[in-house]
């Protein structure tokens, strides 16, 4: 045999070994993690704090500057290399739980389960009374024209398709009559607008979340439940005359200063390489913030607390951001990438948690996939000895959060989950501790820092 095609076999054989060896090494590492993070780490702690000892934490009150503090001393706990805070302007706006939608039936009022939308106005202290028009799209509201429209009520009441098998996707279906409706409803003269609960269930819980007003046309947004949904849809049509009469005591103020939380252990071959975990720290106001997104933030501490309690030593940057104001306005996530930018940061991997405390599936990534999915094809072998899921990256979002931070050519990545019972609460009053299952949230927390070793060991 050729000398240099015997010296070339033995390479690639010694290649081979040193490859296996190292496959061996990381798998009993990511075993480690598991072991940890099923035993001991403080995932489940932090969550607990973060409901029960600070609870809701809207972006601009006084539960969203407690929640900062809260997770900067237990950052800081951990005696990282780094712990600070980036500064952000956010909206304040709040209701005092008064808004009332009700009907007249029979000479009885029937209330229906109610909650104003996010930087939604008030009724100005009044009760707004009038007729119903119910549509299922946007562009119904073109077609009714505002001869039909102007100073009546619109009900937009377009279901989640309950035959999309990822909830995420029958959610981003329909949300745009919640996020647009009301605006586009007042420019038809509409006096007010109700939207139907974001959720596949029919039950009692409004669901609340952000809409979005232009400059001009702001006209008060409620939403009401799935099931009163149902119920009113029902009265419209045994009489298209129906009354509705509308309160709401949603009230915006000016833009309040707030942070995002930032720490970090510095990485010592490549620091400045970074690799971020995150969730975002705002809440809606109606429950504790559980798995929207008070998970996606525990979870990101515990990858820090997890692995300076093994003395890990990273390759590379590690950071944890904790994001204020994703719900209403995302200047957390704006104001963190614009301050990366000014200081010519480079974030080879940002990894976001903002689905629920659910069990993992894998992760989405937002990359191009010929570079980026294959490669992390062949990690999905280390996983092989947990009996676990597969790591596979399908494309696909990394999160609204982590989003900004695109231009820095990295890849941006998104914990995957079985969502099946997300939409069951998010943006609701039972969106609370009870309802977050303390093993499925520490696989999560697992699955991020497996992920997180492998990328540091390993590079993009």
């Amino acid at each position: 045999m050729n000398r240099n095609l015997i010296f070339a076999c033995l390479i690639v054989l010694q290649s081979n070994v040193f490859l296996f060896s190292q496959n061996d090494d990381d798998a009993f590492y990511i075993k480690e993690i598991y072991n940890y993070s099923l035993s001991d780490a403080k995932t489940y702690e932090y969550l607990r704090g973060l409901c029960k000892d600070v609870g809701p934490r809207l972006s601009g009150s006084a539960g969203a500057a407690t929640g900062v503090e809260y997770v900067k001393t237990n950052l800081e706990a951990l005696n990282l290399d780094r712990v600070y805070k980036v500064e952000c302007m956010v909206p304040h706006w709040e209701h005092h739980n008064a808004s009332k939608v009700s009907l007249d039936i029979d000479g009885k009022e029937m209330q229906l389960n109610c909650t104003p939308l996010g930087n939604s106005v008030s009724t100005n202290g009044k009760i707004i009374t009038g007729k119903i028009i119910e549509v299922k799209h946007l562009d119904s509201l073109e077609k009714l024209g505002k001869d039909q429209i102007e100073g009546n009520i619109v009900f937009f009441n377009r279901p989640m398709d309950p035959t999309l098998l990822s909830t995420g996707h029958a959610y981003g279906a329909a949300v745009d009559q919640r996020v647009y409706g009301p605006t586009k409803a007042a420019k038809f003269g509409a006096k007010a607008t109700l939207v139907r609960s974001m959720t596949t269930l029919i039950d009692d819980l409004p669901h609340t979340g952000v809409t979005v007003y232009d400059s001009i046309y702001k006209i008060p947004a409620l939403a009401i439940s799935t099931k009163d949904a149902e119920y009113l849809s029902d009265q419209i049509e045994k009489d298209p005359n129906v009354q509705i009469s509308v309160f709401s005591d949603a009230e915006n103020f000016e833009k309040k200063l707030s942070h995002s939380v930032v720490g970090e252990i510095k990485g010592s071959d490549f620091p400045d390489e970074i690799i971020l975990v995150g969730g975002h720290l705002d809440s809606w106001d109606l429950g504790e913030g559980a798995h929207d997104d008070g998970t996606g933030c525990a979870q990101s501490m515990a990858v820090l607390e997890t692995l300076k309690s093994m003395n890990y030593k990273p390759k590379r940057t590690i950071r944890c951001v904790l994001f204020m104001n994703e719900e209403n306005g995302l200047a957390g996530g704006l104001s963190y990438a614009k301050q990366s930018n000014d200081l010519g940061e480079k974030h080879i991997a940002a990894i976001e948690s903002d689905g629920g405390g659910f069990t993992p599936r894998g992760f989405s990534c937002t990359a191009e996939e010929s570079v980026f999915i294959e490669h992390f094809k062949t990690l999905n072998t280390l996983f092989e000895p947990l009996e676990s899921y597969d790591l596979y990256l399908k494309k696909g979002g990394g999160g609204a959060d982590i989003n900004p931070l695109k231009s820095q050519q990295g890849i941006l990545i998104g914990l995957r989950v079985d969502n099946a019972r997300y939409f069951d609460l998010h943006h609701t009053a039972a969106d609370v501790l009870e309802n977050v299952n303390q093993r499925e949230l520490e696989l999560g927390a697992a699955a991020m820092t497996s992920l997180v070793y492998l990328i540091d060991q390993y590079g993009i």
